[in-house]
């Protein structure tokens, strides 16, 4: 089978096996796990901030961030496909009791000016504006990068305010590797950054949590609220330290496949999708013209490339998305673009 559902099925490589076997573990809520301390040092370093905490995932370590942000009433700008916003369950108004005002953007992207037209001042009669939250790259947007002078932009607008900013960077290393901007640079314009490694960078489980060391210190606080505090946590910080040291340069081949994938499709009559918005491992296809030419919806077109070896998943509406990732090779891509064709086809 060939998954393309998510780079989060991603498999940890024989190295991380073994270095979770090997790792040297301690009592992390006391602060004595000697791997998960080289892991958020390692972390900082990378993105130029003062400290990181380890979380169990992404979920966790933006609504870590919110709480440790945020006051309850308190509201929050999202553009309105964010991940924070749309697939987190709503956590942010459940366990930070913000108000979330999801914002229209292009490309992950709300227009700085809209966005400075969205924050709210100590008004009696609304709730404050108090942070901003970004994601690089963008999801629901296709693995769209978010270019650096698009967020320096809103650092400028938010000190003009005096509201922080958090990213979600989930996949900011693909940013990275499809953009050549470093994570140094891309962190600078926030106050907080959560990085995935269980995603592209192929760990098993976690993500880090960055920021200054005061924020660090309330948010691990925070973490522990929320049943984040791990014992001997260096078993899965391990194969975390391999990731963020060896396994960012080779997103590349994964962005190199999903373009070639979606070069293929674009050649499909039956489906939409335009290569050259394609900038990182995530492929979204309108499978509109074939669920019109058949009777059939999405969810069939699923159900059929499932019935012949390929994975994916809905997107909502006519849309499929395609993710590239550690576990599928550019052999696997020309089996799947085979696939996709014969589907399409009605074969």
């Amino acid at each position: 089978m060939i998954d393309l559902r998510s780079d989060t099925v991603t498999k940890p490589i024989e190295e991380m096996r073994k270095a979770m076997y090997e790792a040297e573990v301690g009592d992390d809520v006391y602060g004595e796990d000697p791997t998960v301390l080289k892991l958020e040092a390692t972390a900082a370093e990378m993105l130029g901030k003062e400290a990181a905490l380890f979380v169990t995932s992404g979920t966790q370590g933006n609504q870590v961030a919110v709480l440790t942000h945020t006051r309850p009433g308190e509201e929050v700008l999202v553009e309105d496909n964010a991940h924070i916003f749309f697939y987190e369950v709503g956590a942010m108004a459940a366990l930070a009791g913000v108000q979330t005002r999801p914002l229209p953007g292009v490309r992950g992207m709300v227009p700085v000016h809209r966005m400075e037209q969205a924050i709210r001042g100590e008004d009696i009669h609304f709730p404050p504006t108090r942070l901003i939250c970004l994601e690089n790259t963008h999801n629901r947007a296709g693995g769209a990068v978010i270019p650096l002078d698009y967020m320096q932009e809103v650092r400028h607008l938010a000190n003009r305010y005096g509201v922080s900013i958090h990213l979600d960077g989930a996949r900011l290393f693909n940013a990275v590797v499809a953009s050549g901007v470093s994570a140094k640079e891309y962190a600078s314009t926030v106050d907080s950054v959560q990085i995935c490694l269980s995603k592209g960078l192929g760990a098993p489980v976690g993500s880090l949590l960055v920021g200054t060391k005061d924020f660090i210190l309330r948010a691990r606080k925070w973490r522990k609220a929320l049943g984040g505090g791990m014992r001997q946590a260096g078993v899965i910080a391990a194969p975390g330290l391999i990731a963020l040291t060896k396994m960012v340069d080779r997103l590349a081949e994964d962005h190199a496949n999903a373009k070639k994938l979606a070069s293929g499709i674009a050649n499909i009559s039956a489906l939409d999708v335009n290569p050259d918005m394609v900038d990182t491992n995530i492929i979204i296809v309108d499978v509109k013209s074939w669920e019109e030419a058949t009777g059939r919806l999405a969810n069939d077109f699923l159900l059929r490339l499932k019935e012949k070896g390929v994975l994916a998943t809905s997107f909502g509406g006519s849309l499929i998305r395609f993710v590239t990732h550690l576990n599928v090779s550019s052999v696997q891509i020309d089996e799947a673009l085979q696939v996709v064709q014969e589907v399409a086809g009605g074969r």
